[in-house]
């Protein structure tokens, strides 16, 4: 696996378009460590959680994701389920947003859509050129 997260053959920051979103590389397969992390081979690491497994499921995958200030595209490049202190189960993605910066939700708080969902290509849009707002 390549010790880029966001893999690109130039430092492009990382972000990401509607039109080459496919080409962030996944974590897949194991939990991810701190060393992952701190490689960018993955987006977060959990500790003192029990049961940690990685989620099967197709990644990197597009996502609306519901947070505070509405919500935003990503893309989930890391999935995994973890039994909280309480014993419940957390599904948690780690997801990359157009600007390149990571991001962790719950599954509970994304929508998955395809790249041509016209409202995640809006917000895509909207994060990679704000004039794009204007526009619209």
């Amino acid at each position: 696996m390549d010790d880029e997260l966001r893999a690109g053959p130039e430092d492009d920051g990382g972000g990401f378009d509607v039109d080459d979103w496919g080409r962030l590389t996944p974590f897949v397969g194991v939990v991810a460590t701190l060393d992952d992390v701190q490689a960018r081979r993955a987006v977060f690491a959990l500790g003192e959680t029990d049961d940690p497994r990685p989620i099967a499921m197709d990644l990197p995958q597009p996502v609306i994701w519901w947070e505070e200030d509405g919500e935003q595209a990503a893309v989930a490049v890391q999935a995994e389920s973890h039994l909280g202190p309480d014993g419940e189960a957390m599904e948690i993605l780690g997801l990359i947003l157009p600007d390149g910066e990571g991001a962790v939700a719950l599954m509970e708080d994304v929508d998955l859509v395809d790249d041509t969902d016209p409202t995640w290509r809006d917000l895509v849009t909207r994060a990679v050129d704000p004039s794009a707002a204007d526009q619209a």
